[in-house]
Formats: structure tokens, C-alpha cells, sequence
């Protein structure tokens, strides 16, 4: 059974740059599926941000893309989101996921979420 388990600070300033890490247990990121970021505002629904490939190759929303990055850690079987240049949008609910394609509706192991709130 895949685990996935975000981490990373649930407070960060405006302007900065959010880093979150999803630690994958039960399963190689390296295998075939693509490894997913989606987040959650409140009150809204959810947004796809981005993927990477189990071959490395990375996949971004169009509209988070200049601002966004995925990259991974295969000696940990992690991989992380930064996203740059954060405001009071950004905050939300955020999940790493397991897709088999590009897209919500792929997903299909989740982890639990972390909050993540952007306030001076």
C-alpha cells in the first residue's frame, strides 16, 4: 500500500518561497505513475499544480508554472514543490498525490494534507 506524507512549515510570509516535501513509503517514485501536487484554498475546490514523472520530467498548471517547481530526491524517495513569490492566494490546503496521468482525476493514493498559510 503507497503512503504519501507532506511536510514543511504551515506559516510563511509573503514573498517568500513555500517548500513542501511528500515522503513516499510503499512504492519507488521512480516507478511508473506521475507524482502530483494539488491544493485546496479555502472554500474553494481543488487545483492541480503540477507533476513529476517517474522518469524526471516535470509538468506544470499554466497558471502557477512561472512560479512554480517540482523536482525530487530518489536516495529519499521524496520530492518537493517550491513555489516563489507567495501571497495571501497561495494559502491553502496542500496534498502530494500519486496520479497515472496529469489531472485530478488520475489520483489515487493522497496524503493527508497540510496546511499551509501565507500571513505576515
Amino acid at each position: 500500500q503507497v503512503q504519501l506524507q507532506e511536510s514543511g512549515p504551515g506559516l510563511v510570509k509573503p514573498s517568500q518561497t513555500l517548500s513542501l516535501t511528500c515522503t513516499v513509503s510503499g512504492g519507488s517514485i521512480t516507478s511508473y505513475y506521475y507524482w502530483t501536487w494539488i491544493r485546496q484554498p479555502p472554500g474553494k475546490g481543488l487545483e492541480w499544480m503540477g507533476a513529476i514523472a517517474s522518469d524526471g520530467s516535470t509538468y506544470y498548471s499554466p497558471s502557477l508554472k512561472s512560479h512554480t517547481s517540482i523536482s525530487r530526491d530518489t536516495s529519499k524517495n521524496q520530492f518537493s514543490l517550491q513555489l516563489s513569490s507567495v501571497t495571501p492566494e497561495d494559502t491553502a490546503v496542500y496534498y502530494c498525490a500519486r496520479a497515472n496521468g496529469l489531472g485530478l482525476e488520475w489520483s489515487d493514493y493522497w496524503g493527508q494534507g497540510t496546511q499551509v498559510t501565507v500571513s505576515s
